[in-house]
C-alpha cells in the first residue's frame, strides 16, 4: 500500500442489536463496530478506542446507542484503530454591528 494513514468517518447504525437478547445488546453493539470496520477497510486487525467503549457501555448493557459517529484510522501495519468522531470547532470571529441605544424618553414624575 502506497497510503500512509487511511481516515475515514463513518455513522454505523446499531439498530440490529434489538433483535439479540436484551442482556446481550451492548455485546452485540461492540461486535457490529468490529465487523463494520473489517468489511470497510478491509483489515482483520481491529482496536476500539478506550473513548468509543466507554460511550458504547454508558447505558449499560441492556440500552446500548442506535447509531454512533466513528473514525477509522488504518495505519502502515493494517492496523485499524476505531474512535469516537469528533467535529472540528470552526473558530471563525464575526463582528456583529453593535446595537443602537434606544433613546431615553424623559417623563417627569407626577406631584
Amino acid at each position: 500500500m502506497s497510503e500512509e494513514n487511511l481516515s475515514r468517518v463513518y455513522t454505523i447504525n446499531l439498530g440490529r442489536a434489538w433483535l439479540t437478547p436484551q442482556y446481550r445488546r451492548t455485546d452485540r453493539v461492540v461486535n457490529m463496530i468490529r465487523e463494520f470496520a473489517e468489511k470497510h477497510m478491509k483489515s482483520s486487525e481491529i482496536k476500539l478506542d478506550q473513548d468509543l467503549n466507554r460511550q458504547v457501555w454508558s447505558r449499560g448493557k441492556t440500552n446500548p446507542p442506535r447509531k454512533v459517529r466513528v473514525k477509522m484510522v488504518k495505519d502502515e501495519d493494517d492496523v485499524v484503530t476505531v474512535s469516537l468522531y469528533e467535529e472540528p470547532v470552526a473558530t471563525t470571529v464575526t463582528t456583529a454591528p453593535a446595537p443602537e441605544p434606544k433613546p431615553e424618553e424623559k417623563t417627569e414624575a407626577p406631584k
